[in-house]
């Protein structure tokens, strides 16, 4: 995922969902030592154990559909490279349209999302329809080949922005 959202080279990272920090890690080690972070999270417990192992990335306690990416982007700068451990498939068709519609604003042109999916699951309704909302907002959206040594199995979807 980092690979494929080009966060070795982004100078403003978003994750969204970063729960225990499996991902934000893989994030801290990828992206340039100036670079900026910030993860938005839910549950207030993961965010407080995150803040003190990550102490160079900002952690916000949030609803992704309702944040106000104003309040920690300078004016005019968008991410580059938003990581997303959501879990898609399991989202109403409002509430993932909810929040690709309040994040793909604020990635910049060129930048990247990227999220992945577990094999099988993107067949369910509610796995065609992120994809095909992915489609929608974005300018196309790549697939990564399936890793089957994950369990469950999965692969990494790569939307960029236009």
């Amino acid at each position: 995922m980092m690979e494929a959202a080009g966060v070795w080279q982004a100078r403003r990272v978003l994750e969204l969902g970063p729960g225990t920090g499996a991902l934000t890690a893989a994030i801290a080690d990828a992206m340039p030592h100036d670079a900026d972070c910030l993860g938005i999270e839910l549950n207030e417990t993961f965010v407080g154990q995150l803040r003190p192992r990550f102490p160079a990335m900002r952690f916000e306690c949030a609803c992704a559909q309702e944040f106000d990416f104003s309040t920690v982007l300078p004016p005019g700068e968008k991410f580059d490279a938003v990581i997303s451990g959501l879990p898609w498939t399991a989202f109403p068709e409002e509430l993932q349209k909810a929040i690709l519609d309040n994040v793909l604003p604020h990635v910049a042109t060129g930048g990247c999302f990227a999220t992945f999916a577990y094999w099988g699951f993107h067949k369910l309704p509610s796995g065609r329809r992120f994809r095909s909302l992915l489609h929608e907002l974005t300018h196309g959206v790549e697939t990564s080949r399936v890793v089957w040594n994950n369990l469950p199995p999965a692969f990494v979807y790569t939307a960029r922005k236009a």
